[in-house]
């Protein structure tokens, strides 16, 4: 890492047209950042150079994906690892289902960028998933905004990038497999193997954050056993991620709809780290969803 890193940052924001880039954009501008929106590639050396050489070491937030140039995407990883001498920039992937990027564009009856005579706006959607991809795998932080309000996508930002300390930014997520694998999950495990409350139609209406649930999972020792595998599994390994300079880690628990077990694992996880970590945060996807 260079000399330097810590003395301002450099984060870039990137991922599909329609999936909140602008949002964060903006959130990051309240909070002070420079920001500037629709940056060349080719470019960012030369931004890094005036950073460098700035008195006041701004913190600077760029947004970088294919409107520009969808050919000068391809070089963008390139051109970050001749920056690794310099800095080491943050990078932030957005990204939706694509049917969600669908309805919003619908919605805004905005143009998408890659649109043409020759392609519709599915294909535009897929074709800049493919551009992407290459950005996609170097970011350190992925933040899947389908089921986000824009407020909500505001507080992930405050959170986990604006207000992040020194150390790695850790986010327990339920969800239901019912509703598809988070995208933004860089560990996942599958609780569904646990008993389930939903059989009992009396805890139906509750959640994973209710005492009668409580009570229920509590009573069973496979529940125990699971939840002390998890967190014996994130308190060993945490020291190594963060030794290698991960900056974020979302650990995802899954359930079949997001309300009971998997709730409950996350809850209790996140109480113990909570206690130990700095920037711990914990997020329900699939909360009030009707389970199957």
């Amino acid at each position: 890492m260079a000399d330097n890193a810590n003395t301002y940052r450099l984060i870039i924001i990137s991922g599909r047209s329609g999936s909140g880039k602008s949002t964060v954009l903006n959130a990051l501008e309240d909070a002070g950042f420079n920001c500037i929106d629709n940056l060349p590639p080719a470019l960012l050396p030369e931004l890094v150079r005036w950073m460098s050489a700035s008195t006041e070491k701004p913190d600077t937030a760029v947004c970088i994906d294919a409107r520009m140039s969808p050919e000068g995407i391809s070089r963008l990883p390139e051109i970050l690892a001749s920056l690794q001498t310099e800095l080491v920039p943050e990078i932030l992937y957005l990204d939706a289902d694509e049917t969600i990027l669908l309805q919003r564009f619908s919605a805004t009856r905005r143009k998408h960028p890659l649109t043409d005579r020759h392609r519709s706006l599915a294909e535009a959607i897929a074709h800049e998933g493919a551009l992407l991809a290459p950005v996609a795998a170097l970011a350190q932080l992925k933040i899947d905004t389908s089921s986000l309000s824009l407020q909500e996508l505001r507080d992930q930002i405050r959170t986990r990038v604006i207000r992040k300390p020194n150390g790695i930014a850790l986010q327990f997520l339920s969800f239901g497999f019912k509703h598809g694998l988070p995208r933004d999950a860089d560990l996942v495990f599958d609780v569904r193997c646990l008993p389930n409350p939903y059989w009992d139609k009396s805890l139906r209406v509750y959640t994973g954050r209710d005492e009668p649930i409580h009570a229920f999972l509590q009573r069973e020792p496979a529940v125990t056993e699971m939840f002390e595998d998890i967190r014996r599994f994130v308190d060993r390994w945490l020291p190594q991620y963060e030794a290698n300079q991960r900056a974020y880690l979302t650990v995802a628990i899954g359930c079949t709809g997001g309300q009971h077990r998997s709730v409950y694992i996350s809850e209790h996880l996140y109480g113990v780290f909570s206690a130990k970590y700095p920037n711990v945060q914990i997020r329900h996807r699939d909360m009030g969803h009707d389970e199957a």
